[in-house]
């Protein structure tokens, strides 16, 4: 099989296409023919060197994968040759072969497409365990998403647009026609203006319900200021640690030191509260996630939202996907296809 590989911590180049032998599935493991994988941002910051949840280098990164299973072990549910699925997958997903436990694996409609499915768990399950498991996302509540043209961004647009929620979202004025089009109320150009104040004159001074930040550092203090009383402030990522192609400790440094403390006594005086996500954590909870996907997939059914897939690149293409990812040129997903 073919597996793209991080063989040291690098610029995008460091990325190497590999032989490996064909596996076989284990007890509770299904073999998947990988037809498309999703690339996210955790994996540029693996192969930078900073994500503390990826293994040793040299390491396969990848956390989604679609296709048709190919073998199935024992014990692996009701899964059987054929089918076809999607699945989280604990690195390795950059494959054309996988073998992933049944649990973390899920069937796909006739009608869900392998590039669609492959396109869903990492963004869809992060926004909807931000909006509506994290953040009690209401409609009419007023919502800061962060790189709104983004993967997780334009998911959690779509979750918003199916509760009713009022959208606020940053990002470049290249992508705004777009984000506009995909039903975003408030388009705010970060580059050239200060979200912060911008957001402030558009809701009156009231701030927002929910803010959704991938970014970190000052980030995170500008988002508690605008959050409105009964606010809650989502952490999912720390993008802004990953300013270059190469790993940089004085980024780093710099946001550390701009974390800001949130104390209870200040959390219960200022009526906010602060949560942080990881889905790459939740593996000894399949029931959790398997319970989000079961909603986000009736979405899909009943077609209430479809992934934009912005690109596709093949294997031999893989540092290529990651500079388009790294220098933010994406809107929606990018995808790797064997």
């Amino acid at each position: 099989m073919k597996q793209i590989w991080i063989k040291k911590a690098g610029p995008p180049e460091v990325l190497q296409v590999g032989e490996a032998p064909t596996p076989l599935p284990h007890t509770g493991e299904v073999r998947i023919k990988v037809e498309a994988a999703g690339v996210n941002f955790a994996d540029i910051m693996g192969r930078l060197g900073i994500y503390p949840d990826a293994p040793p280098i040299p390491y396969v990164p990848g956390y989604e994968i679609a296709g048709t299973i190919d073998a199935v072990g024992h014990g692996a549910g009701s899964f059987s040759e054929g089918d076809k699925v999607f699945a989280l997958t604990r690195f390795g997903g950059y494959s054309d072969q996988l073998c992933v436990p049944y649990k973390q694996v899920f069937p796909r409609f006739d009608w869900l497409s392998a590039q669609d499915a492959a396109a869903i768990p990492v963004n869809y399950l992060t926004a909807y365990m931000a909006l509506s498991v994290m953040g009690s996302l209401n409609p009419g509540d007023k919502v800061l998403i962060h790189g709104a043209a983004g993967g997780v961004g334009l998911a959690a647009l779509d979750i918003c647009n199916i509760v009713g929620a009022e959208t606020f979202g940053t990002a470049s004025p290249s992508k705004h026609e777009f984000l506009t089009q995909r039903r975003l109320n408030h388009a705010i150009d970060y580059r050239s203006k200060d979200y912060e104040t911008e957001i402030m004159d558009l809701t009156g001074g009231s701030g927002v319900q929910i803010v959704l930040d991938p970014l970190g550092g000052n980030h995170w203090a500008k988002g508690y200021r605008l959050l409105a009383p009964g606010g809650r402030l989502i952490h999912f990522g720390a993008s802004s640690a990953a300013t270059g192609k190469k790993r940089s400790l004085l980024e780093l440094v710099k946001l550390v030191i701009r974390v800001p403390l949130y104390t209870p006594f200040r959390l219960m005086s200022d009526n906010k509260s602060v949560a942080g996500i990881n889905i790459g954590h939740l593996w000894a909870h399949p029931e959790l996630v398997s319970g989000w996907m079961k909603q986000l997939l009736t979405w899909y059914d009943e077609a209430l939202f479809r992934p934009h897939i912005d690109r596709t690149f093949k294997f031999s293409q893989a540092a290529e996907a990651h500079h388009y990812l790294q220098d933010r040129k994406n809107i929606g997903k990018v995808l790797l296809i064997p």
